[in-house]
């Protein structure tokens, strides 16, 4: 008598990260940019498909050995450090934790690697008794970044690291994270909706809409040469003190995850949409070296974001 829907939450995510980039992904609230951090840093198993670390698919690995993989060589840093960090232990107990879960060096090591993270992330060392519930929210998320480097992983995933974060700290938080990215060579997918944070982070954007990549571009190429009408619509929601422009509406239902309308799913509320858009699903199109879009009808080459808001209805 009762079934349960199916929810369709990341579907066709192709996605690569090379050494040392910063690969940022955007999109709405339901979107799939959290899963989609989760597959990478093995937390959850997809359906379908595969997840390669350093040409080695995740999920044909013995456990054991999974979990080295993705211990030693992928960091995460959740949204939310108070709950990321467990309230029992003092700093120096969550920083020394996965330096002894993985067995890293000798205790007398272990210990001076935790002093070097402290110093790493600007914590002072009388912090290192203190409890998560005695810190700030940036001390807190400080922590969280000092952990996920503890193993000196290859790649750090960060799910909306400063969302959860006062204004006045958000600031601090991301200079840290690009500061340690050069010093450390650090390979980054930053995960946000915070798209002008997301530009000024990332080599390359990814635009997601209900599950899927509809484009992935240089970050530089996001604001006026993306080709995707979401994307132009998502970036000139963004308010702008110098030069404003309106932002570009988007009418139409909002489709649900778990029963997707047929074809290109921002049809629904795409002022460029038609019925070729409902018959089929738009396969990749290159617009450049690094980036392609995924849509029947994209925007005009070279046509600005001013004047696109003029031309939809």
């Amino acid at each position: 008598m009762f079934s349960r829907d199916r929810v369709y939450a990341l579907t066709g995510a192709d996605l690569s990260v090379a050494p040392g980039e910063t690969v940022g992904v955007v999109g709405e609230s339901g979107c799939g940019k959290s899963t989609l951090a989760k597959v990478l840093v093995g937390v959850q198993r997809p359906t379908s498909g595969t997840v390669t670390v350093a040409g080695r698919d995740l999920w044909t690995m013995k456990p054991g050995e999974r979990r080295a993989t993705v211990g030693e060589g992928v960091g995460m840093i959740f949204q939310d450090p108070s709950t990321a960090l467990n309230r029992r232990l003092t700093v120096r107990q969550i920083l020394r934790d996965p330096l002894d879960v993985h067995r890293r060096g000798t205790p007398a090591a272990r210990e001076e690697r935790v002093r070097e993270l402290m110093s790493l992330v600007g914590l002072p060392k009388a912090l290192a008794g203190a409890l998560p519930g005695q810190l700030s929210g940036g001390q807190r998320q400080r922590v969280a970044i000092a952990r996920a480097l503890a193993l000196e992983p290859a790649l750090v995933v960060a799910d909306e690291p400063t969302s959860a974060l006062d204004v006045s700290v958000r600031a601090q938080i991301l200079n840290l994270l690009l500061d340690l990215k050069e010093r450390l060579g650090l390979a980054l997918v930053f995960v946000s909706h915070d798209i002008q944070t997301v530009r000024r982070m990332s080599d390359r954007v990814i635009t997601m809409y209900l599950g899927r990549i509809v484009e992935e571009s240089p970050s530089d190429a996001v604001l006026d040469r993306a080709r995707h009408p979401y994307t132009r619509a998502l970036f000139s929601a963004t308010p702008g003190l110098l030069d404003p422009i309106d932002p570009i509406p988007l009418t139409g239902p909002v489709p649900s995850a778990t029963r997707p309308p047929s074809g290109c799913p921002f049809r629904t509320r795409c002022w460029k949409a038609d019925t070729v858009c409902a018959e089929a699903m738009p396969g990749f199109e290159r617009g450049g070296e690094g980036h392609r879009f995924r849509c029947h009808h994209p925007v005009r080459e070279g046509q600005s974001t001013r004047e696109l808001v003029q031309e939809v209805p």
